[in-house]
């Protein structure tokens, strides 16, 4: 009997073929998510649990991480598929158990079709008789025969002389020009790996507060990677996007220009951790390499490291700088650290600088975690939530005690850097500390932004958008609006728009890309433009109570009226708790208020707001440089005013 043909809504799948079919066209199935679909239709409806699907179609690839290629195979199928694992149409995960196909099926049995015997009408003619051919023997060849003899023999002469020709042609293609030919014949259909991203892992712990845990050992597998390889990394940024998406991996290494994928899963329950990795080459789907640890809480300190090592060994790619001592960690330390990262990430400051003197308490040599202090103290003033008086203090002894604790950390030299530059105004003797933090890693692109804002307000725009340009080749995907901030600040408008409106034709829902664009709509004077973003970038932003007061706003004064209720709104505020002046500063001067610029400058000057530093290269600010109080306030932060 035949194998069955099972149909469920748009699909048919037949087993004996090996074949999906949608609407009767078949579609391109990779051999093992096919054969797990195969099994799931055919249990119909019944679970079938991770173990059973390992024994019927891993059993004997003893190598692969079967765990973590289940779940890549049940991935490609929901893709295929067009289902949701939230809500599924066709499979459904059992938590901790495996998985069942839902849809409705129908068997169809293929029809068997006996041999029948052709009809006449489709029979093939009938040949007439052939002469016998003769016995092969000289004696009894044909004159016909003795007469064809030199043609042919002219014709194996002809052949010879070609080949022998075209032999000469190419021995004297392969020595004149030895290098395209070789290039040709010794094609590499798999080049080396040269760049790779790591997808976040999953948190298989069953708990969602151990969410940090999973995306700060991503942190780190990304960190150690870059420290341990030559490959380049895509940043964390960049890909905290595809947390818990189901896109299929060649889309995602497209999209972040990669030739690799390393994804994988991560549990700690009961004092155990648990981590399964699996490296994909992004151009043919291929697995390159897959590991499992298992290791006691207290050991995963250095997981990430180990893990990184051994990519690095398996592309060739292992990194010849010399290594610094490994320091030891505590556990408890370690795991306060990725709490503090987690919050930082997620602009929560004061949580973050709680974890990490949480750390420090427990280690109070941990030089990360004291970068990580420093760090949320300098983003804490910049977003008005923390009063610059009271953080400055604290954020100078957290960046000197994690330079003084690990000089060849890079985080602590960005933390010193931006520390000299925005709080001290100590321009150059902050560019070489993050210029050293560039050194220690070259492909640490929040240093390598850091610098592209410093060259700028150094006077320096051009050398800003290079350096901007740099790190967006390191990581295209992470702050999109940089590089169009970096041509605005250099008073390139045509080119920060183009790079501005081609980043948001991808995707327009990236907030402070179209608050960027608004920006520089009203630097080249586009006022309807500039208010179309603006309102754009606070409906993604701002509640729709906000929102409705907004376009209230906008449709009796357009944008100038929206401006107005913001600057509004930060003076109401400014009542209760900190709010940038500089900020405030930047409001007026779109309105065109000059004495009210100043004095919010001035403002700025005296509490030493740490948003200041781009006084010189925000063009809402341009029409104020010739005045001597603005002057005054640039040649006090250390600064020549702009000619």
């Amino acid at each position: 009997m035949s194998e069955p043909v099972f149909q469920f809504e748009e699909f048919e799948l037949h087993c004996g073929r090996f074949q999906l079919l949608r609407k009767g066209r078949p579609l391109r199935v990779e051999p093992k998510p096919l054969e797990l679909l195969i099994l799931l239709v055919s249990q119909k409806g019944h679970l079938v649990s991770r173990r059973e699907i390992v024994e019927k179609l891993w059993e004997r690839d003893v190598f692969v991480d079967t765990d973590h290629s289940i779940n890549t195979a049940i991935r490609k199928l929901r893709h295929l598929l067009r289902d949701d694992s939230e809500t599924p149409k066709y499979i459904e995960t059992v938590t901790g158990m495996g998985y069942r196909f839902v849809a409705h099926t129908t068997v169809i049995e293929p029809p068997v079709t006996a041999a029948r015997e052709p009809s006449p009408a489709a029979q093939p003619p009938i040949a007439a008789p052939r002469p016998e051919p003769a016995p092969d023997n000289p004696s009894t060849v044909s004159t016909a025969s003795l007469a064809d003899k030199p043609a042919k023999e002219s014709i194996v002469l002809q052949i010879a002389l070609a080949a022998r020709f075209v032999a000469l042609t190419v021995a004297f293609i392969v020595m004149a020009v030895p290098h395209k030919v070789s290039g040709l014949l010794h094609h590499d259909t798999n080049p080396p790996i040269a760049s790779l991203a790591v997808i976040p892992l999953d948190n298989l712990s069953g708990d969602p507060n151990q969410e940090y845990f999973a995306d700060g050992m991503t942190d780190e597998l990304i960190t150690m990677l870059a420290k341990n390889s030559t490959l380049r990394i895509t940043s964390r940024t960049s890909v905290m996007q595809y947390k818990g998406a189901r896109r299929p991996l060649p889309e995602i290494a497209r999209t972040l220009n990669v030739d690799a994928i390393l994804e994988g899963s991560i549990s700690r329950t009961s004092g155990k951790v648990h981590m399964n990795l699996q490296l994909i080459r992004a151009d043919s789907d291929a697995h390159l390499w897959a590991e499992s640890y298992d290791r006691s809480a207290n050991d995963a300190v250095t997981l990430a490291d180990q893990a990184a090592r051994a990519i690095a060994e398996r592309l060739h790619n292992a990194s010849a700088a010399p290594k610094a001592p490994a320091r030891t960690i505590r556990p408890d330390a370690h795991d306060a650290y990725l709490r503090g990262q987690y919050f930082w990430y997620a602009g929560q400051n004061r949580e973050a600088i709680k974890e990490f003197n949480q750390a420090i308490a427990l280690q109070p040599d941990y030089a990360g975690a004291w970068a990580g202090v420093a760090d949320s103290y300098l983003q804490g003033t910049a977003t008005s939530q923390f009063d610059p008086i009271e953080a400055l203090p604290a954020e100078e002894e957290a960046a000197n005690k994690a330079l003084e604790l690990d000089p060849l950390l890079p985080e602590a030299h960005l933390a010193m850097g931006e520390f000299l530059a925005t709080n001290r105004w100590e321009w150059e003797r902050g560019n070489q500390e993050i210029l050293r933090a560039i050194e220690l890693n070259p492909q640490f692109t929040q240093a390598v932004h850091f610098q592209a804002m410093m060259l700028a307000t150094m006077n320096r725009p051009l050398e800003g958008v290079a350096m901007q340009k740099r790190a967006s080749a390191i990581d295209p995907v992470a702050r999109p609006w940089a590089l169009p901030r970096a041509f605005l600040w250099a008073r390139d408008y045509d080119a920060a728009l183009n790079d501005a409106l081609a980043k948001l034709e991808a995707d327009p829902n990236i907030d402070y890309l179209n608050f960027m664009t608004y920006r520089i709509y009203r630097a080249r004077g586009n006022q309807k433009e500039a208010g179309t973003y603006l309102m754009k970038f606070l409906k993604l932003t701002r509640n729709e109570k906000a929102v409705a007061a907004f376009e209230r706003a906008f449709e009796k004064s357009g944008y100038r009226g929206v401006v107005e209720m913001e600057l509004e709104e930060t003076e109401r505020d400014a009542r209760a708790h900190y709010i940038s002046p500089f900020n405030q500063a930047v409001l007026s001067g779109e309105l065109g208020d000059r004495e009210k610029s100043l004095t919010y400058l001035e403002q700025a000057f005296r509490v030493h707001d740490v948003n200041l530093y781009t006084v010189t290269c925000d063009p809402e600010l341009d029409f104020l440089h010739g005045e001597p109080r603005f002057q005054a306030i640039v040649k006090g932060i250390g600064l020549k005013p702009p000619v």
